[in-house]
């Protein structure tokens, strides 16, 4: 086994555990991969694996979710923004100065604050359903955006979100019937222990109301995309039913030299289309600065 394969790790981040994988030799250019609802680092395993011979991977457990902390909505302030503080003050504490980003999901608002908040620390932009324009909402946000403007009337309907049902869902949707058996069962699984965990529900349930307030970011995002032009790397699920294809397609707006790749694949792509994606992102960070 290679002395750089994957490590866990859980480290103090202002008062809170935070995990994280780590794979790799850390002298080599770093890829930050930040997860989406209602997965954990668990999402990068393969990815991790198929790149550490050539890159330095960090992939952390946001506070919530995973195998960090997961204090109550009465003793830790859930928004994105805070994750954000969480995720910048873990890179500073690492000593992580410059790397590529990688987002998916929910990871996607941290990570573009962050690549706003400190854009020379950005090496480049990837995006697996990572949704930064409005052209990428479908129809499975309409009780979301309206449990945003009334929670109480909206959370019965919200809460079926948190359902082993829903969760299974998220992994299956979208997928080819011929690639389904790639989905191994222990993803949707392990995430809906996750979400059952005593108190995990109304931690989502107020990271459910706080994302409205990443939609009012989009413009600073789309205006650092225009500004400093980061390299970036789009690769996003064709039939994600999440985020739809067209929020892929926006990136080009902004950025004009975006690789953009729809796969025949749903939201998490990387479960069916793991090795492909894998190509993808080692033939494009190559041609990346430090």
């Amino acid at each position: 086994m290679s002395v750089f394969g994957t490590r866990h790790h859980t480290v103090d981040v202002d008062g809170l555990d935070v995990f994280y994988r780590e794979a790799g030799d850390p002298s080599r250019p770093t890829l930050v991969l930040l997860h989406g609802f209602p997965s954990s680092s668990h999402m990068y395993r393969g990815l991790i694996a198929e790149l550490a011979d050539e890159f330095h991977l960090i992939a952390p457990d946001h506070i919530g979710f995973g195998r960090s902390a997961a204090p109550g909505t009465a003793d830790f302030p859930y928004s994105f923004d805070k994750l954000t503080e969480v995720t910048l003050a873990l890179l500073d504490k690492l000593g992580i100065d410059r790397f590529a980003l990688y987002v998916h999901d929910y990871g996607a608002p941290i990570g573009l604050r962050i690549a706003v908040r400190d854009p020379e620390r950005v090496t480049a932009l990837i995006s697996q359903s990572g949704n930064a324009y409005a052209e990428g909402f479908t129809p499975f946000w309409e009780v979301l955006f309206a449990h945003a403007k009334d929670r109480a009337t909206n959370e019965p309907a919200v809460r079926e979100l948190l359902t082993a049902g829903a969760t299974r869902w998220q992994y299956e949707h979208g997928v080819p019937a011929d690639c389904l058996d790639r989905i191994a069962p222990e993803t949707w699984t392990l995430d809906q222990a996750g979400l059952d965990r005593p108190g995990n529900k109304e931690i989502q349930l107020q990271l459910f109301w706080d994302y409205q307030f990443n939609i009012d970011r989009y413009p600073a995002f789309q205006e650092y995309f225009r500004t400093h032009r980061p390299p970036t790397l789009v690769a996003w699920g064709r039939n994600d039913e999440i985020f739809g294809a067209a929020g892929a397609e926006a990136f080009a707006r902004d950025l004009p030299d975006a690789r953009i790749h729809l796969l025949d694949a749903g939201h998490f792509a990387l479960e069916t289309h793991g090795d492909e994606i894998a190509a993808l992102v080692r033939e494009f960070l190559r041609g990346v600065g430090r």
